[in-house]
């Protein structure tokens, strides 16, 4: 199982352009549709947590898949899978990039990955919305974070703090409300 999750994160991490945003998919083509480690609700609530901790969002999310299906030691593998290749790579290219940096068919090519690349990071963001039951109520959310950070420049990490407490006050309301009228029933039977 280790060898496994070490060499799926090592491919996606070898082989994908674009950061985290653009392994969304292919992590969950392969954990999710080919192996069946996890059903779509789980990787959709893994995929929330990793994009809202601290730290690479690809990282992250290896650690969490990781630790879902091997634990502690699942989580060191994932990510050591999904970090090794970029490591490698980023040394590679260093070394060499100075030297081809002005070079027009190196120009022609990055030019070239620039709408793939949007088009990996657009894919996963469509299938949450799709995945996450969007509403009125949530488009609307949907379409004031991205004004917020868009137009008025406000901080994804104020946007996120808001969204965790708005979270906790909706849930504490839900658990109280659910709670009243458990206490209600039960007072009504009594009766």
């Amino acid at each position: 199982m280790y060898w496994k999750l070490f060499g799926i994160f090592t491919k996606i991490g070898a082989f994908t352009i674009g950061g985290g945003p653009a392994m969304f998919p292919i992590i969950e083509r392969e954990i999710v549709t080919k192996r069946h480690w996890l059903d779509d609700d789980e990787f959709l609530d893994i995929l929330s947590i990793a994009q809202s901790a601290p730290g690479v969002i690809a990282v992250n999310l290896a650690i969490f898949v990781g630790y879902r299906l091997g634990g502690v030691k699942g989580s060191i593998v994932a990510a050591l899978g999904s970090i090794l290749p970029s490591f490698i790579i980023i040394l590679l290219v260093a070394a060499v990039f100075t030297t081809f940096q002005e070079n027009e068919t190196v120009q022609a090519i990055f030019k070239g990955i620039r709408p793939a690349v949007v088009a990996l990071i657009a894919t996963p963001a469509v299938r949450m919305a799709i995945r996450s039951r969007l509403n009125l109520l949530r488009a609307a959310m949907l379409a004031a974070t991205t004004l917020l950070i868009a137009l008025a420049g406000i901080s994804p990490i104020w946007i996120i703090a808001a969204a965790i407490i708005g979270g906790v006050i909706y849930a504490t309301n839900i658990r109280k409300h659910v709670s009243e009228n458990r206490d209600n029933a039960e007072k009504g039977g009594e009766q």
